[in-house]
């Protein structure tokens, strides 16, 4: 009568593995290729199951992140650059303001160093740090997805831009303009909002850093229960051990 033949075909292989207890092409091993498939598919379906073993993936910025570090860094130079041309205009050759007897007051400086006045001698050298930090944060945002290390980031870019603006622009010469300070806390040097930029930002840098939290929003807690189960093996299986240590 009618017979069934066991080889050749997809079918063919699943009997004849079914009935030899052997694995399955395509059902037992995820990775083997499949005879029937087209490269393309194969190649979508290999990708997907990398995927789901947890290997890593590109990450993509995010165009909110993004726009926040662009604004605070915007912010952050252009209150800079108004302060200084307003201190400039009215602090030029007068005695320094008392604002808190003791404590805060106004007077106009030219700082040809780093921040607080430090370094004096190294103009052109701190030009180019600020060169360095403007291009390094730029290409940071590419992967940028962190709200709050946007923030971070938009005071440090705002910062290094504020003085270098005036390193550029502001006698003597480019690259070694003197920067303009205004604000004078006693027993400290005279700094102005740039400088305040950087130091706010390089201590939330600190928190956040401390704190596990990467340029990605996401938190680097692996003693945690949340960090156990990213813990993964592989095989995209949690390792072993892991959830017992956290319980």
């Amino acid at each position: 009568m009618w017979e069934t033949s066991s080889t050749g075909g997809t079918g063919g292989d699943v009997t004849a593995g079914a009935e030899s207890g052997g694995p399955v092409p395509g059902l037992d091993d995820p990775g083997a290729p499949d005879p029937d498939a087209s490269p393309a598919h194969e190649g979508n379906r290999i990708n997907r199951s990398r995927t789901n073993r947890g290997e890593p993936q590109p990450v993509r910025r995010s165009p909110r992140a993004v726009a926040t570090l662009a604004g605070a860094g915007l912010a952050v130079v252009t209150i800079d650059v108004v302060t200084k041309i307003v201190a400039v205009a009215h602090l030029s050759n007068r005695a320094p303001v008392d604002l808190v007897p003791g404590l805060l007051d106004l007077r106009l400086t030219r700082n040809p160093g780093a921040a607080f006045s430090l370094a004096g001698g190294a103009t052109v050298l701190f030009s180019i740090v600020a060169l360095v930090v403007v291009v390094v944060i730029a290409r940071t945002a590419r992967t940028l997805k962190s709200l709050p290390w946007a923030v971070v980031l938009g005071l440090l870019l705002g910062g290094a831009l504020g003085n270098l603006t005036d390193r550029i622009f502001r006698a003597p010469a480019p690259l070694r303009g003197h920067v303009v300070d205004w604000i004078h806390l006693h027993h400290w040097p005279v700094f102005n909002i740039a400088d305040s930029a950087i130091v706010i930002g390089g201590v939330l840098a600190v928190i956040l850093g401390a704190r596990g939290v990467g340029l990605d929003g996401q938190r680097d807690d692996l003693d945690g229960p949340e960090g156990s189960e990213g813990r993964r093996g592989p095989d995209g299986q949690q390792a072993a051990g892991a959830g017992d240590r956290d319980r």
